[in-house]
């Protein structure tokens, strides 16, 4: 920031003696301080939209995900008090009990509809059966080479959201495939990252990579746990709720493996995003407590912050590390559809190209008002408008908009957009 003495501020100055004169008149006015003044630029040069990112979706289509996204709601319970669920009764969804499954096809359909064009969307799900085989196939593969018009992101979007919608909470004809098996959740990660790493050979530019890893369930399916349940000095900790003696192995809890495999992606330039999603993440359980340490450390290995500056913005049961500016629960945690739905779009929000957004770069340092603020695009001058730029709500930078943001979007090396805008604060 500069400060500069503007014609309001050397009025201010010329008052501080106390006389103006003007022809022949004297006119005496009280002492007073002057105005203070200050004005900030922001430059930026746009010589060509940042490549949008690829994002691939590992989604969690186990067997508890016919679980009830909110079990304590009256109508997932028989007159006996008894919740709905994968072991029990099929919940009435129609009646209101979304499963965990049907409230994630709710929130998926609304989150890929609304950031079809931010971002490069592929799709995987696990396990590949109705045990413990890892993610083998991909349901929606990333957009070839180097496209991201329109037309191809949406209907990528499109495509994984029609494989989602596909699967059924529970089967009404011969084929439909349910939520089955276990959650072999490492596997599946090496796999989901195997498909960032191979595209980037197709790629004539650079992009940032992430997995977005949806899962309402503990890792486990692990074939080689180093120290399965029932042997002497076990670490095991069993997944299963009717217990692991048939499953020594593969029902132990798989954070270590898990940790690794997002460790491995992180290396290899791919940032991994956790939601965990239902109520196997709650607290008030041994199961919940060991789930949560799960996700949270996978998370802290992915490299994807949660960000905050106070308390309120990490969400309930959640508090801000004030030393660091994260929030200390580093997961996306949600426990309905509003809240995944909410999850997602936090999420699309870091990841995706927003080229037609200016934040100035010291917050404290922004504009009173929109009328404080001057833009000028390859020298012209533009005044705030719907179809040129207005102030965020919250005066921290201001957005393009219409026909000038597609003009910023539509930059290139041979045509950048040089962008200039001058911000006065007054104080």
């Amino acid at each position: 920031m500069r400060a500069k003495l503007t014609f309001l501020s050397a009025l201010a100055v010329s008052l501080v003696g106390g006389v103006l004169a003007t022809g022949c008149q004297t006119y005496d006015f009280e002492p007073v301080e002057p105005l203070a003044v200050a004005q900030t630029t922001e430059s930026r040069s746009i010589k060509a939209r940042a490549p949008k990112p690829n994002l691939m979706l590992l989604v969690d289509t186990s067997g508890s995900m016919k679980e009830p996204a909110e079990p304590s709601l009256a109508v997932c319970k028989n007159s006996n008090g008894q919740s709905c669920g994968e072991s029990t009764f099929q919940c009435n969804i129609a009646g209101g009990c979304d499963t965990r499954w049907s409230a994630l096809q709710k929130a998926m359909t609304d989150f890929l509809r609304g950031t079809a064009t931010n971002v490069r969307i592929g799709l995987t799900t696990y396990p590949k059966d109705d045990f413990c085989g890892a993610s083998s196939a991909v349901r929606t593969t990333l957009p070839a080479e180097d496209l991201e018009d329109t037309a191809t992101l949406t209907g990528k979007a499109d495509e994984a959201l029609n494989t989602l919608l596909a699967i059924k909470t529970y089967a009404t004809a011969t084929g439909d495939k349910t939520p089955e098996g276990g959650t072999p959740t490492a596997e599946s990660l090496k796999f989901a990252g195997l498909q960032l790493v191979n595209h980037r050979t197709q790629q004539k530019v650079e992009r940032s990579d992430f997995v977005l890893l949806l899962t309402d369930g503990l890792p486990n399916c692990n074939e080689t746990y180093p120290s399965p349940a029932g042997t002497p000095n076990s670490t095991c900790f069993c997944t299963l709720s009717n217990g692991c003696n048939f499953t020594p192995r593969t029902g132990c809890l798989d954070k270590d493996a898990s940790v690794a495999a997002v460790q491995q992606l992180r290396a290899q330039n791919i940032k991994t995003i956790v939601i965990g999603f239902g109520a196997d993440f709650s607290s008030g359980n041994e199961s919940g407590r060991r789930g949560a340490e799960t996700l949270n450390a996978m998370a802290i290995a992915g490299d994807f912050n949660r960000t905050c500056a106070a308390n309120a913005d990490c969400g309930a049961g959640d508090t801000c590390n004030t030393s660091t500016g994260l929030c200390n629960r580093r997961f996306y945690q949600a426990g309905n559809k509003d809240e995944l739905l909410s999850a997602l779009r936090q999420i699309s929000e870091k990841v995706g190209d927003k080229p037609c957004l200016l934040k100035f770069t010291d917050p404290a340092q922004a504009p009173t008002s929109a009328e404080l603020v001057v833009v000028y695009i390859n020298g012209e001058r533009l005044a705030a408008g719907s179809d040129t730029w207005g102030l965020l709500p919250d005066k921290s930078g201001l957005e393009f908009l219409g026909s000038t943001c597609t003009r910023i979007e539509n930059s290139s090396t041979a045509n950048p957009a040089e962008i200039e805008v001058r911000a006065v604060q007054q104080r």
